[in-house]
């Protein structure tokens, strides 16, 4: 019977320049450019090296996608449980390059099984804390939650953010300027400015 094959430490430093290669390719050419011999190139190792830290591909996208996963929640637990929590969410939610590494990674999970299943998952429990916390705050805000109910403002603070970078990401800006300034009026309501927030 044969051995299984060896692969290498999760915590290798090789491992780890492999997936920022694979994730910076996603961002400059888009998961189509993702191979076992791009990867290597882009991190300046031999392609071989890829399948003794990754067994296919697929596993190289998906542990990607779980380490900006992870990453993604402590930010939102963060955001949320900062001075400024509207604030905070709202732009850690129109960051440009985290916002095209997530539609990347939507395109992806056209064609890849894995890579929805861990989207969902994590979609799930970002949306789920954020509800939670939003409800809180709203009711802290003294906002109406008939008229502006927890999830309903979940789901139109995210959609909204990735939509305007999507679209900025086009090239397409019309109506960009307002809906900023429209979003920041009604932070500055209930967080101030940036300059009000407490200090450490």
């Amino acid at each position: 019977m044969a051995s299984p094959r060896r692969i290498g430490a999760p915590d290798a430093k090789n491992r780890i320049v492999l997936m920022d290669a694979a994730e910076q390719l996603m961002l400059d050419e888009g998961y189509a450019a993702v191979t076992s011999r791009s990867v290597a190139r882009k991190a300046g190792l031999k392609y071989q090296l890829v399948h003794y830290y990754f067994r296919t591909m697929d596993e190289l996208l998906l542990a990607v996608f779980q380490r900006r996963a992870e990453a993604g929640l402590q930010r939102q637990a963060e955001a949320l449980a900062g001075p400024n929590p509207l604030r905070a969410l709202w732009e850690f939610n129109t960051e440009a390059a985290a916002v095209a590494l997530t539609m990347e990674f939507a395109a992806l999970a056209n064609h890849r099984k894995t890579i929805r299943a861990a989207i969902a998952e994590y979609s799930t429990r970002f949306r789920d804390a954020e509800i939670a916390a939003l409800r809180t705050l709203l009711r802290r805000y003294d906002i109406d939650t008939e008229m502006w109910p927890g999830p309903v403002v979940a789901v139109a603070m995210a959609s909204m953010s990735r939509f305007l970078v999507l679209e900025e990401s086009l090239g397409v800006t019309g109506g960009h300027a307002e809906t900023f300034d429209f979003v920041e009026k009604q932070i500055r309501r209930f967080e101030g400015t940036p300059d009000d927030r407490p200090s450490a």
